[in-house]
């Protein structure tokens, strides 16, 4: 078989397979395309996970008119500059994005519509791309929020690659997708304003944060990893070698079971990196258990040259040239801070860790069940809040036991579980309870008030 030049065409959607294989990429590429134009302001809206619609509306300085056509040709981009002799350095990177793919990619798949108005322009200017084809530009409204900016519109995402659509996820899946990568850059850009709505619901709401690099990225990291992360986490803040490392490192008592809150940024972009991984889980190895992960949001800012970016289709992965100096400042600077604040404890207990001691009581069933929960009605009715009962954990390790301090349940709640305890389901229900009142005050006797109502049915 004879070897022939791809049309324009098929080379575009093969492209787009690797850059955007789900509206979340899409979504990513686009809002890094406007946060690389100066944007301060950035709303997403989607329809139907994003396979319907995606608005990417930002303030940035927009796209001139004689310029829109070349925008979504690929690998035709502002970002990269030819020095004197017309080479291009992909070492000297500053920028979200490089490539000049993601515009060509998305319009070869999907029906894109981009309106733009460049800054100290006073009209806008539109340009279609129905599955690779470009419609001429043409005149349009400009309804942005600044006097400059541009909205990109996408609408039946992946229609001229109908077999794509099989491997989508749900509606509510690819929102969820969307709504990570969107938390994502907005932990690496404090000072922007970011909002995203679902259907005609708000889902995300960031104010931008006047100081974006102490104080404001803190409120910003709470705002999204949660209120209880910024009590519970440490400032860091070392360098070496040119190398700096910034953020903030949970305590090791508010740790977690999966690795979904370790957030790393090389030079502003989120990636996910092996090496910062392993020396994340190096420096907290003797202060957590084996299936306990750390909450982080680390910031490693280094001269472009020291690192290569151009490593992975979606830029999730980056390689550094001096990988060991990097590695030791994140478990020095690390360690060091954690021997700080080593008295520390954190200010809640985290819910997984409450959920699954409850469901623990359950697996136990039997006699078992049945003594823990006489022992712990005894503790409550005596009244002492000092009291601890030892609780065992799963059969497969019974040498292994925990204590924790109880709060005395109220007087509806010692009597429901006196008639109770001897009920191996509802001993576990009971142990739940317990723990939401440490973490939640009075849910365990909301909880306990309620099903006692239903109890009579049981």
């Amino acid at each position: 078989m004879p070897i022939r030049r791809l049309p324009p065409d098929a080379i575009n959607r093969i492209a787009a397979g690797e850059v955007i294989e789900r509206p979340a990429a899409a979504v990513k590429e686009l809002v890094e395309n406007a946060l690389d134009a100066g944007a301060r302001r950035v709303r997403v809206a989607i329809e139907n996970g994003g396979l319907s619609r995606l608005l990417i509306e930002d303030d940035g300085h927009g796209i001139p008119r004689d310029e829109l056509a070349l925008a979504v040709e690929r690998h035709a981009t502002s970002k990269l500059q030819a020095g004197p002799g017309g080479a291009v350095d992909l070492l000297n990177i500053f920028t979200m994005g490089f490539r000049g793919e993601a515009l060509p990619s998305i319009g070869a798949v999907a029906r894109l519509t981009i309106t733009s108005r460049a800054a100290g322009c006073a009209d806008a200017f539109a340009i279609d791309v129905e599955g690779g084809a470009m419609s001429p530009v043409r005149p349009a409204a400009f309804a942005g929020a600044g006097a400059s900016g541009t909205a990109v519109d996408v609408r039946d995402l992946f229609f001229a690659t109908p077999a794509r659509l099989k491997f989508m996820k749900t509606a509510r899946a690819e929102t969820m997708a969307i709504m990570e990568a969107m938390k994502r850059l907005a932990m690496a850009r404090a000072d922007v304003a970011f909002f995203l709505d679902s259907d005609g619901r708000s889902l995300l709401k960031l104010a931008a944060e006047n100081d974006p690099n102490t104080d404001g990225r803190r409120r910003r990291l709470a705002a999204i990893l949660g209120a209880d992360f910024a009590p519970n986490a440490i400032a860091i803040d070392a360098e070496r070698d040119g190398v700096r490392l910034s953020g903030f490192a949970g305590l090791p008592t508010f740790s977690r079971t999966a690795g979904d809150h370790q957030h790393l940024f090389v030079n502003g972009r989120p990636v996910k990196d092996k090496l910062i991984l392993g020396a994340v889980r190096a420096a907290y190895h003797d202060l957590l258990a084996r299936d306990r992960r750390p909450v982080a949001a680390l910031f490693v800012d280094l001269s472009p040259e020291e690192v290569d970016v151009n490593v992975h289709p979606a830029k999730t992965e980056v390689r550094f040239r001096d990988s060991g100096s990097v590695r030791g400042l994140i478990v020095g600077a690390l360690r060091h801070a954690l021997a700080a604040h080593g008295h520390r404890a954190s200010t809640t207990v985290a819910g997984d860790v409450a959920i699954a001691n409850a469901w623990n009581i359950i697996y136990y069933r039997g006699a078992d069940a049945r003594v823990w929960a006489a022992q712990w009605t005894g503790a409550a009715k005596g009244g002492a809040s000092s009291t601890t009962t030892t609780v065992p954990l799963r059969p497969s390790s019974p040498s292994r036991q925990t204590s924790m301090p109880w709060v005395p349940a109220s007087q509806n709640s010692r009597a429901w579980l006196g008639d109770s305890c001897s009920h191996d389901v509802v001993t576990g229900v009971a142990f739940f309870c317990a723990v939401s009142r440490i973490v939640a005050g009075n849910t365990a006797a909301v909880v306990a008030r309620a099903y006692r109502g239903g109890s009579s049915s049981r």
